[in-house]
């Protein structure tokens, strides 16, 4: 019997779960999504590469959308049973809502454990892969998407900003930092990108513009003037390795020593990598705070569910916000802001669920 009623709550809870998965992606990646469309319309790149992409941009996408996603389903699961009277029933045959509880947790626990590999392997995998694969499309496909109105980085340690004109090859302004001891700016009135797929190189060729460098004396500076220059971009994925490469926590733990525990950077550095492990907490937490959430909120529905989850991820967003000023205000240590927010939610619940268990 009781197997039987933690399926039925298990099947309650998958629905809400995966509608509310695939909405929250859905919406986060709309703005993404516009932009596979256009290169795969408008710049040539191939159908399979539009799609790994994607599939490179998911994890990320999920590590986020997993928590909230499961405290929408707790609530619309228990605010359904309570609404139709069935968790009436269930009190009545005499299980208490710890025991219809137990679908819920290991429900949660799924989520948590999902979430955590996704946290830990799938956001920092991507961050890199989806960079190398950019190069692999600037490699393999001869294709340079430069955005107008917002900066560039198609290769590490060069910003490229395009003006938003009506003409396309407008004014194009070039940050190249690739040699440390002479970084540079160009500045160009028109721009064309060069193609060469014998040599399978590829380049910006500028018009009619100045490069502004600054050598190793720090009282020189230099400006050439140009007609025609061609700027070559080194299509090395090796390049990534250093510059997404997270300082570990021996590493921030030694800045913050030298600075004695001054440093607000590192500070905060510090509380993100305890978040590694907070924020899936979350998400078990989450799944328990929504069943006295779902049963108070009976009548507000699946669409009430929704916007009750949203509401609580919005809550916890702006907890997050005031844990990070006060570690960089030296309030809070580093690991009571990463794990605060939690601690604050796991406290509400556990309050919620009393009072809803003993009415």
């Amino acid at each position: 019997m009781n197997k039987i009623l933690d399926r039925y709550i298990f099947a309650e809870l998958l629905p809400p779960f995966l509608i509310s998965v695939g909405a929250l992606c859905f919406v986060m990646l709309t703005k993404e999504l516009l932009r596979l469309v256009e290169l795969f319309v408008s710049k040539g790149i191939g159908l399979t590469a539009v799609i790994k992409v994607f599939l490179h941009l998911l994890p990320s996408f999920l590590v986020l959308t997993l928590p909230i996603a499961g405290i929408i389903a707790s609530i619309t699961a228990f605010s359904r049973l309570s609404f139709d009277k069935e968790l009436v029933a269930m009190r009545a045959a005499g299980l208490s809502l710890l025991r219809l509880s137990w679908p819920v947790f290991v429900f949660s626990c799924l989520v948590f454990a999902l979430t955590l590999v996704l946290s830990q392997w799938g956001q920092p995998w991507t961050s890199v892969s989806l960079k190398k694969l950019a190069l692999s499309l600037l490699r393999d496909q001869l294709t340079l998407a430069l955005d107008k109105g917002v900066f560039n980085e198609p290769i590490p340690q060069m910003v490229i900003y395009v003006a938003d004109t009506a003409h396309s090859g407008g004014h194009i302004f070039i940050a190249d930092e690739r040699n440390p001891k002479e970084p540079r700016v160009i500045v160009a009135s028109a721009y064309s990108v060069l193609n060469d797929p014998a040599s399978g190189s590829i380049g910006i060729r500028l018009l009619n513009g100045t490069v502004h460098s600054r050598p190793d004396q720090i009282d020189q500076y230099q400006q050439v003037a140009f007609s025609t220059y061609d700027l070559k971009l080194t299509l090395d994925q090796s390049l990534y390795a250093a510059a997404d490469e997270r300082p570990s926590r021996e590493a921030i733990l030694a800045q913050l020593q030298r600075s004695n525990w001054q440093d607000a950077a590192a500070l905060r550095r510090l509380m993100e990598s305890y978040k590694d492990l907070a924020f899936p907490t979350a998400a078990l937490i989450f799944g328990m705070v929504g069943i006295p959430v779902g049963i108070v909120s009976k009548r507000s529905g699946r669409i009430g569910g929704f916007a009750a989850g949203v509401m609580i991820i919005i809550v916890y967003y702006v907890l997050n916000v005031l844990c990070e000023f006060l570690v960089t205000t030296l309030i809070l240590p580093p690991l009571a802001g990463a794990w605060g927010p939690n601690a604050v939610f796991l406290a509400t619940g556990l309050v919620l669920f009393h009072r809803v268990s003993r009415r």
